[in-house]
């Protein structure tokens, strides 16, 4: 019944409306005026879908790519067994960043990436690398790699999270039957370390695709997707059409584009995972 009311329910009716007509003029009507499939093919006609479209694209693969590779570092670091008490500590620290708010981190970021007193430029300025401070999020050229750090550094403990208690799990005696074949750690991580994670890895990358998708709170407190749409992406346009413009079949048929994108993930892990139990 949970399922039904608040996940199903929801889905069909966002698919109802966005074969509508349903904007602030036609909502008090009292009938529903269909149109077809007329809200996808203005979506597709609108000149902001391929920009916003391409931002999705490189927040998505930006974001999924860095978080996966320092989580990744990071828990290689962290199941070192010689400090366990200081791991753990560590860990926990790392993982805060989490289980904050996304208004929270992208306020804290947004204060780091400011042009006038950013730590951020700062930094930058003081190693050399740039000589005068950036417009992280005003400036239409870095709004998107702002945006993109700041998911970057939320979505790590995550990764960092779920990839420790993979290799956790790893058989012992694999590795010590490799010492003793002469394997060193470079060639144990690729040959033993990468295989055995597999199924981690793919539930890891297609989670964090997720989750990287239904960004929303983080853009909309640093950018609001702007400036001139330079760090808008689906989730954040579908919520602009419905509520912004009062376009609601429009919003609705971004989000069901959004929804398919998901469900092509998902099915492809599912099918990945499933061949791999299957070697197995």
């Amino acid at each position: 019944f949970f399922i039904i009311l608040f996940a199903i329910y929801p889905i069909i009716y966002n698919i109802d409306i966005s074969f509508q007509n349903l904007n602030v003029f036609t909502l008090n009507l009292g009938e529903k005026i269909y149109i077809g499939f007329q809200n996808y093919i203005n979506i597709f006609h609108n000149p902001d879908f391929i920009p916003v479209l391409v931002n999705t694209i490189i927040f998505t693969f930006c974001s999924v790519f860095f978080q996966f590779i320092i989580g990744f570092m990071l828990a290689l670091l962290f199941v070192n067994k010689t400090t366990p008490k200081l791991n753990n500590i560590c860990r926990s620290f790392i993982f805060v960043g989490w289980v904050l708010p996304d208004i929270v981190v992208a306020t804290i970021w947004k204060w780091l990436l400011s042009q006038q007193g950013g730590v951020i430029n700062y930094i930058l300025l003081q190693i050399h690398l740039i000589n005068s401070p950036i417009s992280w999020l005003s400036d239409p050229q870095y709004a998107l790699i702002g945006v993109i750090l700041a998911n970057v550094w939320y979505g790590i403990p995550f990764n960092m999270m779920l990839l420790s208690g993979g290799l956790v799990g790893l058989p012992g005696e694999i590795y010590e039957a490799a010492r003793i074949d002469g394997a060193n750690k470079i060639q144990q991580f690729f040959h033993l370390t990468v295989p055995l994670m597999k199924p981690t890895i793919f539930a890891t990358l297609i989670l964090g695709l997720i989750f990287t998708l239904k960004v929303f709170g983080l853009i909309v407190t640093m950018t609001g997707g702007g400036p001139v749409n330079s760090s808008n992406i689906l989730s954040l346009w579908s919520y602009q059409t419905s509520f912004d413009y009062f376009e609601f079949g429009q919003g609705a048929a971004i989000s069901n584009i959004l929804l398919v994108i998901m469900l092509i993930s998902s099915i492809f892990y599912i099918r990945i995972t499933s061949k791999e139990e299957s070697y197995a």
